[in-house]
C-alpha cells in the first residue's frame, strides 16, 4: 500500500476516537485527541513561517508530543528533524545548521542547550518548549498553550513530504538520511501486517478496517530505546497504524525497575530494545521484582545491536517471548533477521530477507555460493539519500545492473540455506549501546587538550554494550595525563556516550615512518592490559 501515516492515524482517529492511543504515568491520550493536538500544531507550525518542505528539529526524548510531532509533520509536508538529545550545543548546532531548522521543540530542561546551540549557530528558529520543569526560556511558545487553540490538518499531505532522520553514518559527522514519507508505509508493510499474520490492506480504508476491528490482535508497544532511532521510532509509529497503543517511559534515561513495572500494569505485549544494553538491565530489574513472567509481553525486537545468546536466553526465560533480532541501518534494509521463540532456538542465526544481496569485491551477487565473503546489500524502496550530500549518496546508494541498492558497510560469510554470519563493518565507527561513534571526532577533542601529543580511538568488545569506545594517548613533552580528567575534557565537549570508557596512557603510538598504526597489534596489547586491571 503506497500511502501516508497522517492519513492512516486520521481516519481511525475518526473511527474510533475514544481509543487509547499513548500511554505515560501522567495519563493517556485518545486517537481522537493525538489528532487535535496534530492539528493545533500544524496551525503553530504554519503561523510560525514553516512551509511543506521545511524542518522541523525535535530535541526531546521519548515523550508524547514526539509522536504528536511526527503526525502534523507528516500531515502538513514539514519534515520531522530528529536530533539527538544526549548531544552538546555545538553538536546541536552543527545540526540546527545543516538541517535548516525553522522550528524545534524540545523539553525546558534542555532549554540551556537550545539556546547556546542557537547562538553558536547563528540562527533563529521558531522555538516551542514543553515544560518538564526547567523553567520557562523567553521568546519559546509553550506547546501546553499551543494545543490549547484550535488547529486542522490538511485531509491529505501535500506531495514531497519527508522525514529526516540523523545517523552517525560510518564516516564524518552525522548525516540524515531522507525517507520520503510516502515511501516509509510501503517499506514497514510486513512489520505491521506480515509478521502478525494480517493481510495486508491496499487502501487506507482497508487499514482502517483492521485497526478498529476488535478482532485485531491487540498491539501494545514499550519502546525502551529513544525515538531519535528509527527502531524504537517505526515500530511505534506502526502500531498506531494498526490501532494499537504506545506505551511510554517519560525519562531521558532508561529506568529498568519503572520499565519493567510499566510493562506488566500495562500489559504490554511488544518491547523495543537494544540488544544487550537494554535487555540485560530489564532482564535484572525482572528479577530483582521476583517475577518469572514479564507480564503479557509476547515479543522484543532488536536492531543494529549486538545481541548475544546469553541475553537472549534470560529474556526468553520471562515467558512465551519470540525475539526478533535485525540487522537493519537507517539507510534501508532489513537485510537479515534471527528469530527465536525459546530457548531451544539459540544460537540464533542470521537469515537474509527479501530484498537483501551479497556483493563481492566486483559487485556481483554471491549470496548462493556458501563460504563466499561480502558485503551486504539491498535492493527495494529505499531512502532518496542522504541531505545535501549527493557524493555520498551515490556511494550508499550504487546502480548496480540497473537496480538501486543500499550498501551500508556490512560484511558478512554466507552460510547455508540463505543464513549469513556478521563479520562486522569495514569501517572504523564504534557502535556503543545502539550509538554509533566516529573515532576521529573524539581524537579531535582528546588532541585539543594542551598535554595530548597524539591520541587514536577505537572500539573494544563489551558484554553489555557490544563496544564501548577506548582511547590510546600519547602525553606532550613534559607532561602527566590523568585518564578522569581527559574523560571530563571529552565529556565536556561531546554527548557522554562519546566519552571513552577506556583511557590508555602510552608514551608513544609507535606509529609508522607513513604515521600508520598496526591497530590489530594496538587492539590486541590494550586487551592485556585491560583483562590484567
Amino acid at each position: 500500500m503506497k500511502g501516508h501515516y497522517s492519513d492512516v492515524w486520521q481516519a481511525v482517529a475518526q473511527a474510533v476516537p475514544e481509543r487509547v492511543a499513548i500511554t505515560t504515568r501522567d495519563g493517556s491520550i485518545s486517537y481522537g485527541e493525538f489528532a487535535r493536538q496534530a492539528g493545533a500544531l500544524a496551525r503553530w507550525l504554519e503561523e510560525s513561517g514553516l512551509r511543506p518542505g521545511d524542518s522541523m528539529a525535535i530535541l526531546l526524548y521519548n515523550r508524547p508530543e514526539y509522536l504528536v510531532a511526527f503526525f502534523a509533520g507528516f500531515a502538513t509536508g514539514i519534515a520531522p528533524t530528529p536530533i539527538n538529545y544526549r548531544y552538546q550545543p555545538a553538536e546541536v548546532a552543527e545540526l540546527l545548521v545543516d538541517s535548516g531548522a525553522k522550528a524545534i521543540l524540545y523539553p525546558s530542561s534542555l532549554a540551556s542547550v537550545v539556546t547556546e546551540a542557537s547562538d553558536l549557530a547563528s540562527t533563529a528558529p521558531a522555538l516551542l518548549e514543553i515544560d518538564d520543569g526547567g523553567g520557562p526560556t523567553p521568546d519559546a511558545a509553550r506547546y501546553a498553550d499551543v494545543i490549547t487553540r484550535p488547529g486542522s490538518l490538511p485531509s491529505t499531505p501535500p506531495p514531497g513530504g519527508e522525514l529526516r532522520l540523523y545517523t552517525g553514518g560510518t564516516t564524518g559527522r552525522p548525516k540524515a538520511v531522507v525517507w520520503g514519507a510516502d515511501d516509509i508505509l510501503a517499506v514497514q508493510m510486513y512489520a505491521i501486517y506480515d509478521a502478525a499474520g494480517l493481510p495486508r490492506p491496499n487502501t487506507v480504508e482497508q487499514a482502517v478496517r483492521i485497526a478498529a476491528d476488535p478482532a485485531t490482535p491487540e498491539r501494545v508497544t514499550l519502546p525502551l530505546t529513544p525515538f531519535m532511532h528509527g527502531t524504537a521510532l517505526f515500530n511505534s509509529i506502526n502500531t498506531l497504524v494498526r490501532g494499537g497503543r504506545v506505551v511510554i517511559n517519560v525519562s531521558p534515561r532508561l529506568d529498568a525497575d519503572e520499565a519493567v513495572r510499566l510493562a506488566v500494569d500495562e500489559g504490554v505485549t511488544e518491547l523495543i530494545v537494544a540488544g544487550d544494553a537494554v535487555t540485560l538491565p530489564i532482564v535484572e530489574a525482572a528479577e530483582r521484582a521476583g517475577l518469572t513472567r514479564l507480564g503479557r509481553v509476547s515479543s522484543a525486537i532488536s536492531s543494529g545491536m549486538r545481541f548475544s545468546d546469553a541475553a537472549k536466553a534470560r529474556l526468553h526465560q520471562l515467558g512465551d517471548i519470540t525475539i526478533l533480532d535485525i540487522l537493519a541501518s537507517t539507510e534501508g534494509g532489513p537485510f537479515a533477521a534471527s528469530v527465536t521463540t525459546g530457548v531451544d532456538d539459540l544460537p540464533g542465526r542470521l537469515r537474509l530477507l527479501t530484498g537483501a544481496v551479497v556483493l563481492d569485491e566486483e559487485q556481483r551477487e554471491v549470496q548462493d555460493q556458501p563460504g563466499a565473503v561480502g558485503i551486504l546489500g539491498f535492493r527495494g524502496t529505499l531512502p532518496k539519500g542522504y541531505w545535501r550530500d549527493p557524493d555520498k549518496t551515490r556511494a550508499t546508494f550504487p546502480v548496480i545492473n540497473g537496480v538501486r541498492h543500499v550498501v551500508p558497510g556490512d560484511w558478512v560469510r554466507v552460510l547455508d540455506d540463505g543464513y549469513v554470519e556478521l563479520l562486522g563493518r569495514g569501517s572504523s565507527v564504534v557502535n556503543t549501546g545502539g550509538e554509533k561513534v566516529y573515532p576521529g571526532e573524539v581524537e579531535e577533542t582528546l588532541l585539543a587538550h594542551p598535554d595530548v601529543a597524539d591520541a587514536v580511538v577505537f572500539g573494544m568488545p563489551d558484554e553489555r554494550y557490544g563496544e564501548v569506545v577506548t582511547a590510546v594517548v600519547s602525553p606532550a613533552t613534559g607532561a602527566a595525563l590523568d585518564p578522569e580528567v581527559l574523560r571530563a575534557h571529552v565529556a565536556g565537549r561531546l554527548a557522554g556516550y562519546k566519552k571513552p570508557r577506556h583511557i590508555v596512557v602510552r608514551p608513544s603510538l609507535e606509529r609508522s615512518p607513513h604515521g600508520k598504526i598496526d591497530m590489530a597489534r594496538l587492539k590486541q596489547s590494550v586487551a592485556g592490559e585491560l583483562t590484567r586491571d
